[in-house]
């Protein structure tokens, strides 16, 4: 499995869900012009969308006869398993920006959490919906989803062997949020060489617990 990052909250996952199978590319959260950033594009089999705001829902550069799974519920699409939960996009239960949907995605026995613009602590039936998790991807940056203390308080919930934050103040993003320096000293984690591509298997979680990974946005 590879995972790229487009910046805010929009990765390209590619994946072989039998071996020997065709490669499946799944996006996540792809955003519109407006925030400042090169616009995810390229041929897509999945496509997942946390909530319909603009910086997480544009699939107009995206290419091929791809799913997208945009609300709560499980699916099965060409071998990998997606499941979306129910949450909401700020700490009022939605009165400020409404419902947000987590996936879950599963493929090459590798279990990913997107909580997408993440608003709230995660609830009990929440966190128990989510189960074990590999590669937790949670926004940092706060004013529009946690801020750096309550993603380090769902971590916690969680519990991923490794956490990779989004949702944060790059170069060139226009959108008014903080970076993930607050995020990694509350958690401890040292910013080392920012990662432009996770390529792992499931083996190679075996030895991982809590591992922090910051990634440079792709550049082609």
């Amino acid at each position: 499995m590879n995972i790229s990052w487009y910046g805010h909250s929009c990765f390209k996952i590619q994946t072989k869900a039998k071996r020997g199978g065709e490669e499946i590319i799944i996006f996540t959260d792809p955003f519109d012009k407006s925030i400042g950033l090169r616009r995810p594009q390229g041929q897509a089999n999945i496509v997942t969308i946390s909530h319909n705001h603009s910086d997480h829902n544009d699939t107009e550069l995206l290419k091929g006869d791809f799913f997208t799974a945009d609300s709560p519920g499980e699916f099965s699409i060409q071998g990998v398993t997606i499941e979306g939960i129910d949450s909401f996009h700020d700490d009022q239960q939605g009165a400020v920006r409404g419902r947000n949907t987590i996936f879950m995605l599963e493929s090459e026995d590798i279990r990913i959490c997107h909580l997408g613009d993440l608003g709230q602590e995660l609830t009990e039936k929440q966190i128990d919906a989510i189960g074990d998790i590999d590669i937790l991807m949670v926004p940092v940056g706060g004013t529009y989803t946690l801020d750096s203390k309550t993603a380090k308080k769902v971590v916690g919930q969680i519990e991923p062997k490794i956490i990779v934050p989004m949702h944060y103040k790059i170069d060139g993003l226009t959108v008014n949020i903080n970076d993930e320096t607050e995020f990694c000293n509350e958690l401890g984690a040292t910013i080392g060489e920012k990662l432009s591509r996770i390529s792992l298997k499931k083996r190679d979680l075996d030895e991982i617990e809590n591992k922090v990974i910051v990634m440079s946005v792709i550049n082609s």
